[in-house]
């Protein structure tokens, strides 16, 4: 038999193990019409096509989603990379099937500004779809797995592309969907392509330590199942040892090696009922010395992705710490494929869209918050979203809220209603009166005192909250009730931030560059945009890095950056004891054709290195010094090194001007020092806005600091200042990041 027929006939046979009333002609149908669409079509491996759709089919079919969801999946790239229409499919399938196909399909006949809009408006389509019907994300997340699984035949760029985009966003999805097997499997696939020497070494590891992991393993889980066969539970015992990324994030969060690591094994019993749950627990408490504060009740307190488990970390005779998961039957099938476990649809309601069910009520949350918002603020506020850790608090009413951790009160108001956060004037918890910034723990009781006479929110509660939500509602409410306010105070910040960058106002402001301005920040009026720095939608620092760019663009720049005797700065930096300017067409006798893009004033042909007390870019004003034996020693002038109080008179005559080269200029190596507060995840999070800037790091390393500090520090290659400014303000959104500087001299 053919090849491709096996693979078909593969996935028809699994279906039907769960479909009894397969309409299998309807399946067949969909796989010719796919087959004949993708005709001649090759994937990098050099398959036909086809093979793609039909993976994709065979993971949803192990999800057991329904026969709609299977032929979607067939089809699902069918408008996407062919002729085919909407309406034709809707005509052949049924409307909900090309619903879902439409739902899956990318903005791919769109322009945008930037690759981050284009990100954000197919993750906003793709968030609307799945508001309607959550089936959408469940078959994206299933093409993204079978793409990762067979990411070894792209081109290196695109592996780290696809593997940051997976990380940073289906992989958490998966996990608020509750998919954690599928979860696993996309945050390994991506951690071996962002880092493989990393993912190697673990792997390596892990595997030389086989026999050591199941021994142990197989200890621990003939103790529990004996001690269960005594107690007259039926139950299944199985231990594994964590998945790699898991261990990954542990060893760059503590900074241990795999040695140190001792909590690499959890270990599931899985039971009849719930009230075995609890029996098993007292016994496993019993046998194993239990670690103080690792309990948690997730089967009295689910998690919002419907996540049901007894957790506990107990030590044994060996000394290794390890976690128990305990669960009945159901509860394991909904942590293994959360929603997927849920399908109304094959319980014969569908006539109920689950979409519509209130634990997604958090999709449409997301799409409600992020309607102002940016492309940039849209992807990194719902990484927060979906990446923050969990807190569980009650109100006096017993009525239970989930809200990131670190979450304050001002959280917890507008989790309750916008109308109650924007009436608060103090809060309660626990029954003792407590400040805004107040930290929730789980199990918290949290009473709001509101007032009729309350003013509104405070512009700081924008810095004291933790959750996007609470975020956006303040915004909102500034928006509508002080749009006055906003404008000035906007306008305000925005010519300061103006100032600070040498562009005149009446530079942005001109009726000829008005117009690409504003489309470059994505506002209609000057106004608009003053009253969203105002309320807090946007940032004066994040507009002006937009405004340069565009300057840049309409080669205005070097025009608007005028100083006070109206003269470009290109013809007014004065170097500190030379006393004149320096340009590239004033430098006498210089050496224009350098291959370090710096020429030398009265040098033919002349060594040039870079400083690396200060590693200068081009862009900055810089100085050079004619060293002993190795040429020109270039500064930049900020340098302490090249400060003039610190020069010797005796070596006043090897300071000499310098000055950029203007176009074809190599790449720079430049260093960069991060302080951060310290937490789990840090150096990752960097490290992936780094790969997102498209920068290569040469060198990064990370220590702690006192009272739980990080000092992160960066070695990597820019074109240019305005490309490393660019990175440094990615940089400053990192969470925890109070000071991203540049190294200097010392």
């Amino acid at each position: 038999m053919d090849p491709i027929l096996e693979k078909y006939q593969a996935l028809e046979d699994r279906v039907r193990a769960y479909t009894p009333n397969l309409d299998a002609r309807q399946l067949y149908t969909a796989f010719s019409f796919a087959d004949a669409c993708h005709h001649g079509q090759l994937r990098k491996s050099g398959e036909p096509y086809i093979i793609h759709p039909l993976a994709v089919a065979e993971i949803v079919a192990d999800l057991e989603l329904d026969t709609d969801s299977v032929i979607a999946a067939l089809l699902h790239d069918c408008i996407e990379d062919t002729a085919a229409t909407h309406e034709e499919i809707a005509k052949k399938f049924g409307e909900p099937v090309a619903a879902l196909v439409e739902g899956v399909t990318k903005l791919t006949k769109m322009q945008y500004v930037s690759k981050e809009e284009e990100q954000m408006e197919n993750l906003r389509k793709m968030f609307m779809a799945m508001a309607q019907d959550i089936r959408v994300i469940l078959i994206k997340i299933c093409d993204r797995l079978h793409n990762m699984r067979t990411m070894e035949y792209q081109a290196a760029k695109k592996q780290r592309e696809k593997s940051l985009e997976t990380m940073e966003i289906y992989a958490p999805i998966a996990h608020r969907l509750g998919m954690q097997k599928l979860k696993w499997e996309l945050e390994d696939t991506s951690l071996r392509y962002l880092d493989p020497v990393g993912y190697k070494e673990i792997q390596d590891e892990l595997a030389a330590r086989t026999a050591l992991h199941e021994e142990f393993k197989g200890g621990i889980e003939r103790r529990i199942a004996q001690r269960m066969e005594q107690e007259g539970i039926r139950c299944k015992v199985y231990g594994r040892v964590k998945h790699v990324y898991s261990i990954y994030r542990k060893m760059y969060a503590q900074r241990k090696t795999l040695d140190e690591i001792f909590d690499l094994y959890a270990f599931r019993v899985i039971v009849d009922d719930i009230s075995e749950c609890y029996n098993v627990l007292g016994c496993i408490h019993d046998m194993f010395k239990p670690v103080l504060g690792r309990f948690k009740d997730y089967i009295g307190t689910p998690k919002p992705n419907m996540y049901q488990s007894l957790h506990t970390t107990v030590i044994g005779n060996e000394g290794i710490p390890f976690e128990v998961q305990i669960r009945t039957w159901e509860m394991h099938h909904t942590a293994e494929y959360g929603v997927a476990a849920h399908w109304k649809y094959k319980q014969g309601m569908a006539n109920r869209q689950l979409g519509s069910e209130q634990d997604f009520e958090w999709v449409r949350k997301l799409l409600e918050s992020q309607q102002d918002t940016d492309a940039e603020e849209f992807l990194s506020t719902m990484k927060v979203d979906m990446f923050s850790d969990e807190v569980f608090v009650f109100s006096p009413k017993g009525d239970v809220k989930s809200l990131p951790s670190g979450a304050t009160p001002i959280d917890f108001a507008y989790s309750v209603h916008s109308a109650v956060g924007n009436s608060m004037v103090g809060a309660k918890v626990n029954g003792r009166m407590v400040p805004y910034d107040h930290k929730l723990s789980n199990g918290d009781i949290v009473e709001v005192l509101t007032s009729k006479s309350a003013k509104g929110p405070s512009r700081d509660w924008l810095a004291l909250c933790k959750s996007n939500e609470a975020r956006n509602k303040i915004r909102q409410w500034f928006k509508k009730e002080r749009r006055e306010e906003n404008i000035a105070q906007g306008r305000a910040a925005l010519e300061n931030e103006l100032k600070h960058a040498k562009i005149p106002v009446s530079a942005v402001t001109g009726e000829e560059v008005l117009p690409f301005i504003l489309r470059k920040v994505r506002f209609g009026t000057l106004d608009e945009l003053y009253a969203a720095i105002g309320y807090g939608g946007t940032t004066a620092s994040k507009t002006v890095a937009r405004i340069k760019d565009e300057l840049l663009r309409l080669g205005r720049l070097n025009e608007t950056k005028m100083n006070q005797s109206g003269k470009s700065t290109a013809e007014s930096l004065i170097i500190p004891g030379v006393g004149q300017s320096v340009s590239v067409q004033n430098l006498r006798g210089s050496n224009k054709h350098s291959d370090s893009g710096i020429i030398v004033e009265g040098l033919g042909n002349c060594t040039v290195k870079f400083a690396k007390c200060c590693t200068p870019v081009p862009g900055d004003p810089v100085v050079g010094f004619i060293t002993r034996g190795y040429g020109v020693s270039v500064h930049r002038m900020d340098c302490p090194n090249a400060d003039p109080d610190k020069r010797k008179p005796e070596e006043a005559d090897r300071w000499v001007r310098v000055a950029w080269l203007e176009e074809n200029l190599p790449a720079y190596q430049t260093a960069l020092e991060l302080l951060a507060k310290d937490r789990d995840g840090l150096a990752l999070d960097v490290t992936m806005a780094l790969s997102t800037a498209k920068v290569k790091v040469s060198a990064l390393a990370a220590r702690t600091t006192a009272e739980g500090g990080a000092l992160i520090s960066v070695v990597l290659e820019v074109k240019n200042r305005e490309e490393l400014s660019s990175v440094i303000n990615r940089l400053h959104q990192i969470s925890g990041v109070y000071q991203v500087s540049r190294a200097s001299g010392n």
